[in-house]
């Protein structure tokens, strides 16, 4: 008797699986469906609307025209249809007026927030990324408030500028993975708290999936204070990952500070013994990466070969900086990349 219990409890709970299963993918597809249809609507709506106003958005009769299908909308299907509601609509279409740029993998959502940022080539960007990196809305905004395409962007030339709006952000070299400045807003630290380096990494670790996004695509953890052994001496790199795009290691050790030549020669050691030891013969070089709020250049340049390729130094922030802000340091850029070049 008992087993038959068993046995019917065990039917009951792959029935039961088998339902959720199917309720699922069911709320899935309605889901997907009710989006695509709601898109199309939005976009529809839109259209009308600017045909109406001869294509001219900034028309001088614009509001009254709003004005006046809002509140016959309204009357007719009830909320939803309210002024600001059509101007976002209107606004769908003309930053999306090709129907075929619409995707339905994201959301109305989504594109409440991508129809804020005027720039098309920066709105093309984050679309991109929506949709290859599956960001949620939140994650969109987060990366937008970071000034992602900027930091991404204004250091790039004109052909990686195109890449960027057309592709979203490809890696293809080690260098495709630095952003300079990174920003770890979302650490909670006031800029002129005192805290350890120990602390750092404390924060980052209970904030490890906001790090991985804030580096990008196709990081994996592996540890933090990974032992290195060299005869009898123990060494303990900060953070290690794994990017599976780039098909190598990368380590990061964080430096409240300037960096020092001393820190760029026990990286040089942590990448070569993770070159020699760790890495198969399929994948790529180990990346280094000092992370700190002063990554000293000048004692970079010198301390490493002119021809390197696998070890960065990359400032943090704790706040995130202004667009201004952000400029100013690649212009500063610009200029120490010339001056070096030239001597």
């Amino acid at each position: 008797m008992n087993y038959k219990l068993m046995s019917n409890d065990n039917e009951i709970n792959n029935t039961f699986d088998n339902i959720k299963e199917l309720i699922i993918n069911s709320r899935n597809k309605v889901y997907q469906t009710v989006n695509v249809e709601m898109l199309h609507l939005y976009w529809n709506i839109g259209k009308s609307i600017m045909k109406i106003q001869h294509g001219d958005e900034r028309a001088i009769y614009g509001d009254e025209v709003l004005e006046k299908l809002s509140q016959k909308l309204t009357n007719e299907f009830g909320k939803g249809f309210s002024k600001r509601n059509l101007e976002r609509m209107r606004k769908f279409y003309i930053c999306f007026s090709i129907a075929t740029t619409v995707s339905s993998e994201l959301s109305w959502s989504h594109y409440l927030e991508l129809i804020k940022i005027d720039e098309e080539q920066k709105r093309n960007f984050y679309l991109n990324e929506c949709i290859n990196e599956k960001w949620s809305v939140r994650e969109l905004q987060r990366q937008r408030s970071s000034l992602l395409y900027e930091r991404l962007a204004l250091s790039a030339n004109q052909e990686k500028i195109n890449e960027l709006s057309e592709k979203g952000q490809i890696l293809k070299t080690s260098k495709d993975l630095i952003k300079d400045p990174f920003v770890l807003e979302f650490l909670g630290i006031k800029e002129n708290k005192k805290y350890l380096e120990s602390d750092l990494e404390k924060n980052i670790l209970e904030h490890l999936k906001e790090f991985l996004l804030e580096l990008g695509k196709g990081f994996s953890f592996v540890g933090n204070q990974v032992r290195l052994t060299l005869d009898e001496n123990h060494f303990y790199p900060d953070l290690v990952f794994y990017n599976r795009i780039l098909k190598c290691f990368v380590i990061i050790d964080l430096k409240i500070g300037k960096v020092t030549h001393k820190d760029i020669g026990q990286m040089q050691m942590y990448v070569n013994y993770y070159d020699r030891e760790i890495k198969q013969e399929n994948e790529n070089k180990t990346i280094g990466i000092l992370l700190s709020t002063d990554k000293n250049e000048t004692i970079v340049k010198y301390t490493l070969p002119e021809d390197n390729k696998t070890i960065f130094s990359s400032e943090f922030r704790l706040t995130i900086p202004s667009e201004k802000d952000l400029i100013e340091v690649v212009e500063n850029e610009k200029i120490n990349y010339k001056l070096n070049a030239n001597n």
